[in-house]
């Protein structure tokens, strides 16, 4: 018994640690102009900023969930053209309403094989479409579930 009992103590004493859960704190972006991009991420995504501790001018923060932050941070030499399969991706109650405010601020949107003015439905009914910030970053914008 004794054996069996210290086969078990030194199994859990060298068994690897459980890595700890993670979540989701911040995203951060490096762009061009923070200005442009601030207002592009209040006026067309709606999202709200939120305090940042640095007070330099350089940094916008935004809240994107209970405790997830967008940062932008200025100085980026210029926009890029990032891949569409990195993107950010944000929900909205309508697809179709989102849509009126794109075309209304002239942004350009596509789906995901790049139809311009196209919406993707998923396999599962969810409907997508793709369109780039000021500095190239892709984002996506469905209904999967507000």
């Amino acid at each position: 018994m004794r054996k069996y009992l210290f086969a078990l103590l030194l199994l859990l004493a060298f068994r690897p640690a459980m890595a700890q859960k993670a979540s989701l704190n911040h995203i951060a972006l490096w762009v061009v102009d923070l200005k442009t991009s601030t207002q592009f991420y209040q006026q067309i995504i709606g999202l709200d900023t939120i305090p940042e501790p640095f007070h330099d001018g350089k940094h916008t923060w935004f809240s994107i969930g209970p405790k997830s932050h967008l940062h932008l941070i200025q100085g980026a030499p210029m926009a890029d053209d990032h891949p569409k399969n990195s993107h950010l991706c944000f929900t909205v109650a309508s697809v179709a309403d989102f849509i009126k405010v794109l075309v209304q601020k002239n942004i350009p949107f596509e789906n995901w094989l790049g139809d311009k003015n196209a919406v993707t439905t998923r396999v599962d009914g969810v409907k997508q479409i793709y369109f780039k910030d000021p500095d190239g970053y892709w984002i996506e914008v469905n209904d999967a579930g507000e």
